[in-house]
């Protein structure tokens, strides 16, 4: 099946049949269309895979899918045209410029924590860029990828774009079949994997993967809105996001004062979480038992957790020491450990330990200390004041560095990875310049010599 599959749309792809730009927009409007049709379904798939309020299923997933979409069927036409580039003297007359150009059948794995949004989004980059695409979503979110079948079945013929669920080892047996361009999120082990199988075949990839991205808090920050943000930003979808905040560095300082506050405001958006309906839970047992197994040291706030339901509460560890088990691995989970710093030097000492997160985040009001963290870390994109939200701007290209990914994507860029750039020289009939000719001469050499230097 399979392999019929990846045939049917190499077929397709060879036709022409996604070359035509305002076919692919029209196919982007009827998924627009499909999605909104669809809307309540999807949330209660969500709600069921992820315990997911319908307010957070539509602002964290499906309405940056639909901004993401609007924003594709408004730009899709300027981003497909050839880009003119500059000639040299020495080509006289002559153009250039960069032909966008689809790479052919794509293969995309997604993961289950944001298991429409994280599917969605590369799926609409590489359909903008005129490409056939097969979906594999987590076999975790079992519910959410089935809806995300029946929308994509109800707009797309599968030989353009097909969706396969299925149980374990479904994505190896996709990965032993050549694609064109592979797009992966998910986590590092497995990335390691895809990036293996892929290279047996020269084929391009991104990998979206993750690490513990951690908070810079020092003493100049406001620190009630400090709290506040960090609070949303790591408990939303109960910590179970990439670029959620691992761990918090805070200056001595404040630190005392930031943990009081991060407790009110925990208080505040999250009441009686292992009750409260708009707090969601961990995706499986496993993955229960393994963030539940990161909890200890000295417990600020929460530890509790229901195992019927998959709920852990808000937690906070501090002081958190740097031999912890949650400072050992990415979190993935509602546990937050807070360190005491002193110095800068004990902040890079630390980050180092877990080089190149995919996230950080700085509160600070010196413009000293934000030109120094910012650029002194290396990391794949983050906030000055604030964490998470970079992930909904689609004029910024989100992506990691060394080992948080390969590649970034969003809005324009996610048209980009998914098309190759033909560069093009077109020459005039009508001049032919000798001097690149044989038999050569000093005349020659001099022209060559004014025009080549």
């Amino acid at each position: 099946m399979i392999e019929k599959l990846i045939e049917s749309q190499r077929e397709y792809f060879a036709a022409g049949k996604t070359l035509n730009v305002k076919t692919r927009i029209l196919y982007l409007k009827k998924l627009k269309k499909a999605i909104l049709a669809n809307e309540s379904e999807l949330c209660e798939a969500l709600k069921h895979d992820l315990g997911k309020s319908s307010s957070e299923a539509y602002m964290s997933e499906i309405g940056m899918v639909l901004e993401d979409l609007s924003h594709h069927i408004k730009h899709l036409k300027a981003w497909a045209k050839p880009k003119k580039k500059r000639t040299p003297m020495a080509q006289f007359p002559s153009k250039g410029y960069l032909l966008p150009s689809p790479y052919g059948n794509v293969l995309v794995i997604s993961p289950w924590n944001y298991p429409f949004l994280l599917s969605f989004q590369p799926l609409i980059g590489a359909i903008g860029a005129g490409n056939t695409v097969i979906l594999k979503p987590s076999r975790f979110s079992e519910k959410t990828g089935l809806v995300m079948k029946k929308i994509i079945e109800s707009v797309f013929p599968a030989e353009y774009a097909a969706v396969i669920c299925g149980v374990e080892g479904v994505s190896q047996q996709l990965l032993e079949h050549k694609f064109d361009y592979i797009f992966f999120t998910g986590g590092a082990r497995v990335g390691k994997s895809v990036y293996e199988a892929a290279a047996k075949n020269l084929t391009p990839v991104t990998l979206e993967l993750g690490g513990k991205s951690p908070v810079i808090i020092d003493k100049s920050a406001k620190i009630d809105l400090a709290a506040k943000r960090v609070a949303f930003g790591k408990f939303l979808n109960v910590g179970q996001t990439c670029v959620a905040p691992d761990y918090v560095l805070v200056h001595e300082s404040v630190a005392d004062k930031f943990v009081n506050s991060l407790k009110k405001w925990i208080a505040k958006l999250f009441p009686d979480a292992l009750n409260n309906e708009s707090y969601g839970k961990i995706i499986s047992q496993k993955h229960f038992e393994r963030v539940k197994g990161l909890i200890c040291g000295d417990i600020a706030l929460g530890g509790n957790s229901d195992e019927n339901t998959l709920k852990i509460e808000p937690t906070i560890i501090y002081p958190a020491t740097l031999d912890c088990p949650a400072m050992q691995e990415e979190i993935f989970g509602p546990v937050l450990p807070i360190i005491k710093y002193k110095t800068d030097e004990e902040i890079y000492g630390i980050i180092e330990q877990h080089r190149t997160p995919l996230a950080l985040y700085l509160f600070t009001t010196k413009k000293s200390a934000e030109k120094e963290v910012l650029s002194h870390v290396q990391f794949g994109g983050g906030c000055v004041n604030d964490v998470v939200i970079h992930l909904a701007c689609s004029s910024l290209p989100f992506g990691g560095v060394g080992g948080s990914g390969i590649g970034s994507y969003h809005g324009k860029k996610s048209f980009e990875i998914f098309s190759h750039f033909k560069s093009v020289l077109k020459k005039s009939n009508l001049i032919d310049l000798p001097i690149r000719y044989t038999p050569y001469s000093k005349f020659k050499d001099k022209l060559i010599r004014f025009f080549m230097k």
